[in-house]
């Protein structure tokens, strides 16, 4: 494929994602009231990103904390990651973050490109069991 296609179908693809549908509308605006039930509650939100991802749920949780004034905390340290990762395996390190640091009434925000990571997977089956109020994902799409 030449670089002119490339980026044209890359461009394409992205603009499709982009496209203010109603449901994405709504979709947006009852994650806003989510966040904002967390506020007025006094929970938290936390925020995982995967890879790439991870550097965006670092700064979405300063950021939200800072300029919406919503507890936020993000799992994306080195020493949380390798310690879990190395005692409950990659797959579930995720997972038992929450176990530690979520709360009943918390909001669990996941970020990955493809959506299908194990470690992601796993951490919605912890968010439920642990009374998550809400499970929000931020995910791309993945060609096979």
């Amino acid at each position: 494929m030449s670089d002119k296609n490339f980026v044209k179908e890359y461009l394409e693809d992205f603009s499709s994602l982009i496209k203010p549908d109603d449901k994405i509308i709504q979709k947006i605006i009852e994650a806003k009231e989510e966040l904002l039930k967390v506020k007025n509650n006094g929970s938290k939100i936390m925020i995982v990103g995967n890879g790439g991802s991870a550097a965006i749920a670092s700064h979405f949780s300063v950021d939200i904390t800072k300029n919406a004034k919503i507890r936020a905390v993000n799992f994306n340290e080195a020493d949380l990651i390798t310690c879990f990762a190395n005692d409950y395996g990659y797959e579930k390190w995720v997972e038992k973050a929450i176990d530690f640091y979520g709360d009943a009434g918390d909001v669990l925000i996941l970020i990955s490109s493809s959506g299908k990571s194990k470690n992601m997977i796993n951490a919605c089956g912890a968010a439920k069991k642990n009374k998550i109020s809400k499970i929000i994902t931020f995910t791309g799409h993945q060609k096979d």
